[in-house]
């Protein structure tokens, strides 16, 4: 005999709208479950389907989503936090802030596959003895860049590093907790369940974190602002390649994410192209700039910043953006240092390129809208979801190990079902990926994630936001899948 288990889409760390468990506007709890009803060969073994319905599903019904059952206290302890979290993040755009870590918080996790928070274990020595130092050390932030929040719910002061609009820069050795740090930023944009360690970590809802992706596909994307003078007269301003470099794919991660309104770009020069973030002037002498289609992305930041894209950077290489950093913190044991002032005087002794960095007063370049041809996104076959990364699409196969915001499967099975919806685009439709998406997204406010399964029961959907929404449809190898907007 087999079947007879009763699954559920599992919670993760985050707090996002979903459908497996929901309250509908009468004030309904709504759960979306599967049964494999037991048997034995082909034949349904009544008797024990029965019992399932008749006694194991009343009984976990009652006590996972019957108020009298659950742990009262605990259950307004979490509405209040996540409400708080919501009500953090909704203050940083008044405060000119775009991120913010408070004091106290756990960031890192327990390893790279459980992304539950790091427990606080001491080290026992070769002779048994228990460590008096702890390998956990939480969140501190320094005075001069400490700011503070009165928390409307739970009445009560919470203080941390509040990150400002610009540049900011995150230094440090290897090993310190520089990522760590960003990675937490990085899922900022999420509420946390009460006891992950990162409540409260909140970052800008539009911060798109940036990485290269050797390659990945691009379609009709302008990424002349960073790449142009290609060999043999190849242009950059309608690129569009199915195996780009690591530089090429990440001037066109950064080009997408603004296209859709990015106004955060987090990057960790782990997983950057190096000839796409710097050039030194060892090499500018003896490469000329003649002969370098690439311009770096330090010669950009500034320009960006001043159109108001802030960045958060971490870097432990190369100093040369201390030339254009407005912030520089350094995580030293995974302590948090304000060195601002110290990068900027060395930033003044030294000026990166000979001050070549320093005269430069070259514009961004235009970021150019693109639409989406409804019938390159019709599946040609089965669309399956195989895994939080990797969607079967119609025998194609989209990656999406490069979406380091995605958080969960739930979200990546709501984009395979929305990107079905965009064959529906009509032919020389007009509409910019942006209007569709955004058009989408006000969808999603009015309906729920019911609009993307219209007519069937889905507990298995989690919302994404739109920037993962456009890297996933951005992704997806098809011919002809955009056209530039012209005027």
């Amino acid at each position: 005999a087999k079947g007879g288990d009763i699954e559920i889409a599992k919670p993760t760390q985050n707090v996002i709208e979903q459908t497996a468990v929901r309250v509908l506007p009468n004030g309904d709890v709504c759960a979306q479950f599967t049964v494999n009803l037991p048997a034995r060969g082909r034949t349904i073994q009544g008797h024990r389907a029965v019992q399932i319905f008749d006694q194991t599903l009343p009984q976990m019904i009652q006590k996972a989503l019957l108020y009298p059952s659950l742990d009262a206290p605990s259950v307004t302890r979490h509405v209040l936090n996540v409400e708080d979290q919501e009500w953090v993040r909704g203050c940083l755009e008044v405060r000119g802030l775009v991120g913010f870590v408070p004091d106290g918080a756990v960031l890192p996790r327990k390893s790279g596959a459980d992304d539950a928070p790091m427990e606080d274990k001491r080290f026992d020595d070769e002779e048994g003895n228990i460590s008096d130092k702890p390998n956990l050390v939480r969140f501190l932030s320094p005075d001069t860049l400490r700011v503070s929040f009165n928390l409307p719910n739970m009445r009560k002061t919470l203080a941390g590093i509040g990150i400002r609009k610009g540049i900011t820069l995150i230094v440090g050795g290897g090993f310190h907790g520089k990522s760590t740090l960003l990675s937490a930023l990085q899922v900022g944009m999420y509420n946390k369940i009460p006891g992950d360690g990162r409540e409260f970590c909140v970052c800008s809802p539009n911060a798109v974190k940036i990485r290269a992706e050797d390659g990945r596909n691009v379609s009709q994307v302008n990424i002349s602002p960073f790449i142009n003078n290609l060999p043999f007269g190849q242009g950059t301003e309608c690129f569009t390649t199915a195996d780009a470099s690591g530089s090429t794919s990440q001037a066109t991660n950064i080009m997408e994410a603004l296209e859709m309104g990015a106004k955060t770009l987090l990057i960790d020069e782990d997983t950057c192209a190096t000839n796409f973030m710097i050039r030194d002037d060892k090499m500018m002498q003896l490469v000329h700039r003649d002969k370098e289609p690439i311009t770096p992305f330090l010669y950009k930041a500034k320009t960006l910043a001043k159109q108001g894209i802030s960045v958060i950077l971490v870097v432990g290489s190369c100093g040369d953006f201390f030339d254009v950093g407005d912030m520089a913190i350094q995580m030293d044991c995974y302590s948090c240092h304000d060195v601002t002032a110290r990068a900027k005087q060395i930033a003044a002794t030294r000026a990166a390129n000979g001050g070549a960095l320093a005269a430069s007063k070259s514009n961004f370049g235009n970021v150019t809208p693109r639409c989406p041809v409804g019938a390159s996104f019709k599946p040609n076959g089965k669309v399956s979801v195989r895994s939080k990364s990797v969607v079967e699409y119609g025998g194609v196969e989209l990656d999406l190990s490069g979406l380091e915001q995605l958080v969960s499967k739930e979200q990546t099975n709501a984009i395979s079902l929305a990107l079905q919806r965009l064959s529906a685009i009509a032919p020389g439709s007009k509409m910019t990926i942006f209007q569709v998406l955004t058009q989408l997204n006000a969808l999603l406010d009015q309906e729920g994630l019911d609009a993307l399964a219209a007519g069937h029961f889905d507990g298995t959907l989690a919302r994404p936001r739109i920037f993962e929404l456009a890297a996933a449809i951005n992704r997806l190898r098809s011919d002809g899948s955009f056209v530039q907007l012209t005027t």
